[in-house]
């Protein structure tokens, strides 16, 4: 077994602990099993990433993605030329 940094690891645990008691809508891990992704019901997208870095060592790398609630509305200027 790989050790893993514990910077990582609270990393991971600040950002699951996300999730205590939201919905889950999807989970998902990649075929290689070094990623999983999951939505919640809120919006929110975490994703989980087990790599190694430049020194051989592995990381675990995660990843908090939120929906943007509203859309902005954006105003179309024209500029005629002279």
């Amino acid at each position: 077994m790989t050790n893993v940094l514990v910077q990582d690891l609270r990393r991971v645990a600040e950002a699951l602990q996300q999730l205590h008691g939201k919905p889950v809508v999807a989970a998902s891990m990649r075929s290689d099993l070094r990623q999983v992704k999951i939505e919640l019901a809120d919006g929110l997208v975490i994703v989980v990433a087990a790599d190694i870095d430049e020194d051989g060592r592995p990381k675990l790398e995660v990843d908090v993605v939120r929906r943007r609630e509203d859309p902005i509305r954006q105003l179309e200027v024209r500029f005629d030329s002279i």
